[in-house]
């Protein structure tokens, strides 16, 4: 678990080149990890930054994060998802966040575990297909 969190922050130290490090060290016990990669939870919230547990059971929306590149890290299940193309019914749910219901001319893309994504913010991305369920490790890196 502890090589996982480490190549998280590497992951997201390479999304934010020229960018300051945070002087705060954080540490989570493998057991609060493991409980929000089993039933999905946050783990860190930061400023720049969040890394949480997912677990999907099903499909979701299509998803555009204005200020937010996902890096996805796969620890159990399978799921595919579509990545880039043309939101469908966009809509803004959040500030910097939107909502659709399809993609036109995305990628589709076979995710199990073990697997690495990184999705860069702007680009439209969607769990088309989660056959039984995906857990994952999501870390967000966010733009000021």
């Amino acid at each position: 678990m502890k090589r996982m969190l480490m190549c998280a922050a590497i992951m997201a130290a390479a999304v934010m080149p020229g960018r300051a490090q945070s002087t705060q060290v954080t540490q989570v016990d493998h057991e609060k990890v493991a409980a929000a990669l089993a039933k999905g939870g946050a783990l860190v919230t930061a400023k720049d930054f969040t890394i949480q547990g997912i677990r999907r059971a099903g499909p979701g929306q299509v998803e555009i994060h204005e200020k937010e590149t996902d890096i996805f890290y796969v620890t159990d299940g399978e799921a595919t998802i579509v990545t880039g193309g043309t939101m469908v019914g966009g809509r803004q749910t959040a500030p910097n966040q939107l909502r659709g219901s399809d993609v036109k001319g995305g990628e589709t893309r076979h995710l199990k575990k073990g697997d690495v994504i990184v999705i860069p913010a702007g680009v439209p991305h969607w769990f088309k297909e989660v056959p039984v369920s995906i857990n994952y490790l999501t870390i967000k890196v966010i733009k000021p």
